[in-house]
């Protein structure tokens, strides 16, 4: 199928995936709704070209739930190609989603793309002939060709069929320039930024929104599948960055953002002077950075802080050294502790990002990373429940180091499919987390820092009373089976 070459009218959908506790009311999209950068990215290309687009975020506050809904709501845009980003819990969905279309109007061309499409690549097409096209690696260009009519076997980056064989195009070279790519459309999205919310107790003012100023990354780690953006490290200047943020904070009254890079100060002048623009003209924003070991001098640090930065992320994952080596080599825990101390010493918060599940783990290597979270005086901690992707390093031996089940929609970094060997069961392995985590937001040095932050997290305070009935269940995950 050959698109012709008129300008299109296109709905771009970010599907659900699934439930974080299943059975149970579904939280993550109340505590934690995040805005579908990709997907936005995308939009306001194809925008820039003549095309008209809509947005349908399934997780978004107005959308509903069931697929068939889903369905009538999309083709009521009357579109000529639907296109979905999908990561892989949520690609079922994305598939029974363009099946009802498909079912309902044949003659709509559908797309997906996304990190799982990436990893895949045709195999997934002939599985899911509910797809038309598949887009691997970065859309913006592939899919401003599709759509503009160019013959799919001249598109980089497109898998299709001719005939009934699939056919994977050369790959899509990566954008080398970030600042050609328009700001992302927030306007599309319904209810933004008032309905879209950052985690909780991460800020201080609201409206919140999210940013991507960098893509790929120079390291990999074993668990960390970079099937879209490869390898490298491409960033945004930091007069786009600010432009950018300045938008957000004129266009839509956005009082902090979460910035998503994984090495945000991995280039230093560039985040020298964001700073310096930032302290010289105020936007009156906040914002949250993710950085590395290795990437945080003091004087960089003093800096963010005066920019305007309120919390730094720091990926350490494990305590246990032979884990740290294996799995994020690079990163010590000496260097870890020294990190963390010169963050808060600079007014900054520090949260640390860290995971439990990997291959390898035991309840002695939990223990460590439990006794060493308490140990570092943390502002925040996030626990992710390892998932083994496609495109990481350890996919290809996963089945040798544990107990793995392969259910798609399960693989969100919410649910446990892999068990290691060193642990004797996934209920064991679930009360472990949950042990664990309930003891970082127990410990006494982490809530006084919480007392004396009230009046600063007040409008959290404010989200959590008008949702306590959602988030009081979800606590109740975290309660230590008797």
């Amino acid at each position: 199928m050959i698109l012709s070459y008129e300008k299109k009218r296109i709905v771009l959908v970010h599907p659900r995936g699934f439930n974080w506790f299943p059975g149970k009311t579904d939280i993550t999209d109340i505590a934690n709704r995040m805005v579908p950068q990709g997907l936005l990215s995308i939009a306001a290309y194809l925008e820039q070209e003549g095309h008209e687009v809509f947005i349908f975020d399934c997780l978004g506050p107005h959308a509903p739930v069931d697929l068939n809904e889903q369905a009538a709501a999309i083709l009521a845009c009357k579109p000529l190609i639907v296109g979905f980003s999908a990561t892989t819990s949520s690609f079922p969905d994305a598939a029974s989603l363009a099946q009802k279309i498909k079912e309902i109007s044949p003659h709509i061309v559908t797309v997906c793309g996304g990190v799982h499409v990436s990893a895949l690549k045709g195999k997934l097409l002939d599985d899911y002939p509910s797809f038309d096209y598949l887009v691997a690696g970065e859309g913006e260009l592939t899919m401003t060709e599709l759509v503009a009519g160019i013959d799919p076997a001249e598109i980089k980056g497109l898998i299709w069929h001719k005939g009934t064989e699939a056919i994977t195009n050369e790959p899509r070279p990566q954008i080398a320039d970030l600042d050609s790519l328009p700001f992302p459309a927030y306007e599309k999205l319904d209810g933004f930024p008032h309905d879209y919310h950052l985690p909780l107790f991460s800020y201080v003012n609201t409206p919140g929104s999210t940013m991507i100023t960098s893509r790929g990354c120079m390291y990999q780690c074993s668990y960390c599948d970079r099937s879209v953006f490869k390898k490298g490290f491409r960033y945004n200047s930091a007069t786009y960055i600010y432009e950018h943020m300045k938008h957000l904070r004129t266009q839509f009254g956005v009082g902090h953002i979460n910035i998503y890079d994984d090495l945000f100060t991995a280039n230093r002048p560039r985040i020298v002077e964001l700073c310096d623009k930032l302290t010289r003209f105020p936007l009156g924003i906040n914002f949250n950075c993710a950085v590395r070991v290795g990437y945080t001098d003091n004087d960089l640090l003093r800096m963010l802080k005066d920019a305007g930065c309120l919390m730094v992320s720091l990926g350490i994952e494990s305590a246990d050294p032979q884990m740290l080596n294996r799995h994020k080599s690079g990163v010590s825990l000496a260097d870890v502790r020294d990190t963390v101390r010169r963050i808060q010493a600079a007014g900054l918060r520090a949260k640390g990002l860290f995971m439990m599940g990997l291959p390898g783990e035991t309840e002695e290597s939990i223990q460590l990373t439990s006794d060493f979270i308490i140990s570092l005086g943390l502002d925040d901690m996030n626990m992710a429940k390892f998932t083994p992707f496609l495109g990481a390093p350890l996919w290809g031996t996963i089945r040798n180091e544990g107990t793995f089940n392969e259910d798609w929609r399960l693989m969100n970094c919410l649910n446990f499919v892999f068990v290691p060997q060193g642990i004797k069961s996934k209920e064991r392995l679930d009360q472990l987390y949950n042990e664990h985590v309930k003891r970082f937001y127990s410990d006494w040095g982490w809530r006084k820092k919480f007392r004396k932050r009230l009046w600063q997290h007040r409008k959290s305070l404010l989200y959590l009373l008008r949702h306590l009935p959602s988030f009081w269940s979800a606590k109740n995950q975290f309660e230590p089976e008797k």
